[in-house]
């Protein structure tokens, strides 16, 4: 369940998605994590899918895998139907998942910041998972970056990599990547965030996404030689955001 995640949004996020530079480097990020550690991927489940963007494009890369979004919020369950192609859509609780043993990867992107027991989302991803199974997780990172912007979305925190990690391996899991990202844009990010902390009656939700055609494609570039870089095993200490994938016990030690 994306408890506090505003109704409204789904509608923005689905008019946008497809063309703002986070949203599409995220997506190319996502997909490499999945194919670099799950390569013969056959059961996924995206927990809190949202309007479909990221599972489309799981869908896509991995053709012969069954794919199953589940969201809590019927919102987001609409537009993706209407992204998806082929994979299974369910309104399910994060905290209760409806499933065990029945997945070889599970996706959370950008979810648990929105859910006051992140704990048991974890524990209940975990049981969902088959043996050697993982997951593909993003949170907004640094607690120094707290604005307006996690205010309106109804962010709980951002979490530092400490916390996450210690949650993960509390549910059992065992981290396998981890890596900031939305790194090299962290000055900008600082600057642009430092000047609404506090959300009020003059904040513009629609302000972050406001970038002109050729901003967009630089900053995309950005991203994308971001994701280059950890491709060839740099691990960014800081960023906006951290990506981390870990596994069910004796995996690989991690990269």
């Amino acid at each position: 369940m994306r408890l506090g995640f505003p109704r409204q949004s789904f509608a923005r996020l689905a008019a946008r998605e497809d063309r703002n530079y986070w949203f599409r480097a995220r997506n190319r990020l996502i997909v490499w994590a999945l194919q670099r550690y799950f390569p013969r991927l056959r059961d996924y489940l995206e927990v809190g899918c949202g309007t479909g963007y990221v599972l489309a494009a799981v869908e896509a890369a991995f053709p012969s895998a069954a794919t199953v979004g589940g969201e809590g919020q019927r919102a987001g369950l609409e537009h993706a139907a209407r992204r998806v192609r082929r994979s299974g859509l369910l309104q399910i609780d994060a905290a209760s998942i409806p499933f065990r043993d029945a997945f070889d990867a599970l996706g959370c992107f950008d979810v648990l910041e929105h859910i006051e027991d992140d704990r048991r989302v974890l524990a209940e991803c975990f049981l969902a998972l088959r043996q050697h199974g993982g997951i593909v997780l993003t949170v907004p990172q640094h607690p120094f970056l707290w604005s307006a912007s996690d205010e309106y979305a109804q962010h709980l925190r951002r979490y530092t990599r400490a916390e996450l990690l210690g949650k993960l391996r509390q549910a059992g899991f065992r981290p396998v990547l981890v890596t900031s990202f939305v790194a090299l844009l962290l000055p900008a990010m600082l600057a642009a965030r430092a000047r609404r902390r506090h959300l009020d009656a003059g904040y513009d939700p629609d302000a972050e996404f406001a970038v002109g055609r050729v901003a967009n494609s630089l900053l995309e570039g950005v991203l994308d030689l971001e994701r280059g870089l950890i491709r060839c095993g740099l691990r960014f200490p800081f960023g906006g955001s951290l990506l981390v994938v870990a596994k069910k016990p004796d995996v690989d030690s991690i990269q």
